[in-house]
């Protein structure tokens, strides 16, 4: 499983972004994935989850202000975070599982459920 993110960049106080995350795999649409941040000198947390059914779950963070969906044509995962703020200020992290861990818990916001991760992309809010 490859996962690739891109969108990341500086955008001022208020402002939106689109993250995406390209995966390539083989039952991508067949589980759920998610989007994570880590700022400096903090642990990474969930931000958002999406299962097979597009059901999404947002951190309280991201409540009214970042939408996650998915298009399992093109195995590419979306985060779009709006309204954002200099403590969304983070480098964002795609994560997805498969068959792998299929005995952990499905918990879209835990790290533990996910055993594929990309590079991040970083986001910087001034």
């Amino acid at each position: 499983v490859q996962l690739v993110e891109s969108g990341g960049g500086l955008v001022q106080a208020g402002g939106s972004l689109t993250l995406s995350c390209a995966a390539s795999t083989y039952g991508y649409s067949e589980e759920f994935m998610g989007w994570f941040r880590q700022a400096p000198g903090k642990a990474r947390e969930g931000v958002a989850g999406i299962d097979s059914d597009g059901i999404t779950t947002i951190a309280n963070s991201g409540k009214g202000r970042f939408t996650i969906s998915r298009d399992n044509a093109k195995n590419i995962l979306y985060l779009q975070p709006n309204s954002l703020q200099p403590e969304d200020t983070a480098m964002y992290y795609c994560a997805a599982r498969d068959s792998a861990v299929a005995d952990v818990p499905r918990t879209p916001l835990s790290m533990y459920s996910y055993n594929h991760w990309g590079q991040g992309t970083q986001v910087t809010v001034s």
